[in-house]
């Protein structure tokens, strides 16, 4: 395989901008503290994505894995479930015996 040590074309800094829009997308608050953070780590990991993008692939066939797996999946056996006041026990706002979740287009 060759991989190309070219310097990476990515601009070298996710601007605050960027990382709110990226939260945003994902449904999560961050201090501003955190936003600093995350601006040089997400940085970095477009600059690993990049080099990836540059190695030479071809002839490399896909894989989910680097290692075979064997007995992976277990014997599908019924077990008893938790029950229902259990599992609704931590939400926070149960309705008619399930679990309330916000229409779509809602947040």
């Amino acid at each position: 395989m060759r991989f190309d040590r070219s310097e990476p074309t990515i601009a070298p800094m996710i601007d605050r901008a960027q990382v709110l829009y990226v939260a945003k997308l994902a449904r999560l608050k961050f201090s501003d503290e955190e936003i600093e953070r995350l601006q040089p780590e997400l940085s970095k990991i477009l600059e690993h994505v990049e080099q990836m993008d540059r190695l030479d692939l071809d002839g490399v066939e896909p894989t989910s894995h680097v290692v075979e797996l064997q007995n992976v999946l277990r014997e599908d056996v019924p077990r008893p479930c938790l029950p229902r006041e259990k599992a609704l026990e931590q939400a926070p706002d149960p309705a008619d015996g399930g679990f309330r979740v916000p229409s779509p287009g809602t947040s």
